[in-house]
Order: C-alpha cells, then sequence, then structure tokens
C-alpha cells in the first residue's frame, strides 16, 4: 500500500512542514506541536518495530507492553484534562472502558492471547479510551468552570455536589462519545478502517476483513462509552479538582 522509496522520507517532511505552516498561519497555536509530534511517532515506531519481534515471543513481555501503553495513555491523558494532582485519575476510565472489553473478547475466543494479536487490539482500546476520557475530561471541566453558578444553585435548591455536578457537565462531555459513533456509523460508506484495508492487504477475504472490523469498532466503541461514562463520574465527585465542595 505504501511504496518505500528513496522520495519517501522527503515526502513525510512536505507533509510536516505544510501541517506545522498552516498551524502557525492559521494561528491554531500548535505548529510546533505538529512538528514534535512528527518527530516522536518517527522514533516511538523506529523503536516499536525494532523490538516488537522480541516482545511477542515472551507472554512476560507483552504485558509489560501492555502495561507501558496503558502508563504512557493514562498519564497522556492526565496531563491533557487537567495539569494538577487529579490528572492520575484520568487511569480509571481508560482502565475501566478498556480491561473488561479485552477480557470479554479474550475469553469469549474471539481475539487470540498470542501477543502479535492481543497487542494491537489492546493498543487500539487504550487509544479510543484515552481520546474519549480526554475529550469528556475537558468538556466536563470547562463546563463546571464557566456554569459555576448554575453548579452552586443547583445546590441551593438541595442538590448534592456530585449531582450538581452531572447536571450541568454530562451532557456536553457526553459529546465525546460523536467521534466514536460517527466512526461506526459512517464505516464502508466514508471510510475503509485500518484494520479491514490491512487483513486485505494480507490476503483475506472481504467477509473475513469485514468481520474483524466490525468487532474492533463494537469493541472500541463499548470501550469509549465505559470510558466517558466513568470519567463524567470522576470530574462530578471533584478527583479531577473542579466541583464545589
Amino acid at each position: 500500500m505504501i511504496t518505500l522509496t528513496p522520495l519517501l522520507p522527503a515526502a513525510l517532511v512536505a507533509l510536516v512542514a505544510l501541517g506545522a505552516a498552516v498551524a502557525w498561519l492559521g494561528r491554531l497555536g500548535h505548529g510546533r506541536a505538529v512538528v514534535t509530534a512528527s518527530l516522536r511517532a518517527a522514533v516511538q515506531l523506529g523503536v516499536v518495530s525494532a523490538v516488537i519481534a522480541w516482545v511477542i515471543a515472551s507472554s512476560a513481555a507483552v504485558a509489560g507492553f501492555i502495561l507501558l501503553m496503558y502508563g504512557v495513555a493514562a498519564f497522556t491523558a492526565g496531563r491533557r484534562v487537567t495539569g494538577g494532582r487529579g490528572g492520575w485519575w484520568a487511569a480509571v476510565p481508560i482502565a475501566a472502558g478498556a480491561a473488561p472489553v479485552l477480557g470479554v473478547l479474550a475469553a469469549g475466543g474471539v481475539i487470540s492471547a498470542k501477543g502479535v494479536v492481543i497487542i494491537p487490539v489492546a493498543g487500539i482500546l487504550l487509544g479510543g479510551c484515552l481520546t474519549a476520557t480526554t475529550l469528556a475530561g475537558r468538556r466536563a471541566l470547562d463546563e463546571l468552570t464557566q456554569r459555576r453558578g448554575e453548579v452552586e444553585a443547583a445546590l441551593s435548591l438541595g442538590f448534592t455536589p456530585r449531582e450538581a455536578a452531572l447536571e450541568i457537565c454530562r451532557p456536553a462531555a457526553s459529546q465525546a462519545l460523536v467521534p466514536a459513533l460517527d466512526q461506526t456509523r459512517t464505516v464502508g460508506l466514508v471510510t475503509l478502517p485500518g484494520a479491514f484495508v490491512g487483513m486485505l492487504l494480507g490476503g483475506a477475504s472481504p467477509v473475513q476483513a469485514g468481520v474483524v472490523q466490525l468487532v474492533v469498532l463494537v469493541a472500541l466503541l463499548a470501550a469509549e462509552a465505559v470510558a466517558t461514562l466513568v470519567t463524567i463520574e470522576v470530574a462530578a465527585r471533584g478527583r479531577f479538582g473542579a466541583t464545589p465542595r
């Protein structure tokens, strides 16, 4: 699908430069982040490519690699949601979303316990929960900050702090599920996701590729739904440090 030619590095540099230039000229505030994110992706994928053959050969290494991915996801989400000490609470919704879904897939025999299978599936689920937790957490905290007066009004009416916070932040924070919903609704009509294309390139039939992609999308949607719900609950209970006492 991607041809490895001498022009590939030049094409990648040109794309990074384009993204950074647009972000800078458009005053989006992420010009430098486009460059650093691209460089990090190149380095990290290079490292993973170098060690993945060793990792998948050992059950202990597979478990350690998944824990590493989980730790990075939790740290990233916590930093995005809040810069305070409460950021570590982001680890809770990510685990609550990814672990049960991964367990159901493995226990039901839907996916193999081999490292070459379970690592990418775990990565997909953790990545989805990272996005859902970040979006839901940020929206929840923004609402609780901007509409603090409404929270206090609810408190004066007899609501508990948790109930008052939920009334204000839940509608906005639940929008974190929209990207996953749109991806699932439009699959095959707007995009052909990576799992489907990868299976086809690997020699699978279109039916097999479609089944695999369906499992991935449904599992991802379930994991993100749980992560979003738990994130809203964590925010409403003030664990991120933004609800009234």
